[in-house]
């Protein structure tokens, strides 16, 4: 575990956030619906995104990354949870979190791009 870089703990974070999200209507008591169904289903897929970045990272990982962490952010007024100030709040906090995530991972890799090197 020596080459644990910032975009590997970027990684850690996302899957952390998608599995409080996945679990985020029991936690909080979202109204069964469409309220958990989003909670659940974007947070399977950003757990399992970042499960993939973490084991072999590319590019296309983080861009999905970050327009699942979009549409969390947004989903509260699309699908017009109402009455439900708890999963609203959650959902623009972790959407937002995982979205600025998968943009400073993108980021850093643009920065400092991966070298492929040979081994003799």
């Amino acid at each position: 575990m020596d080459n644990w870089t910032n975009a590997k703990l970027c990684d850690v974070a996302n899957l952390i956030l998608g599995a409080i999200l996945f679990f985020s209507p029991w936690m909080f008591g979202f109204e069964a619906g469409k309220t958990s169904q989003n909670a659940f289903i974007a947070g399977i897929v950003i757990a399992v995104l970042a499960i993939a970045a973490l084991a072999a990272f590319a590019v296309w990982e983080e861009w999905l990354n970050l327009i699942v962490g979009l549409w969390t952010l947004v989903s509260p007024w699309v699908l017009g949870f109402q009455g439900s100030g708890a999963a609203t709040k959650v959902h623009v906090v972790i959407g937002a979190a995982v979205a600025i995530l998968a943009a400073l991972e993108l980021w850093i890799m643009s920065q400092n791009p991966p070298r492929l090197t040979m081994n003799r």
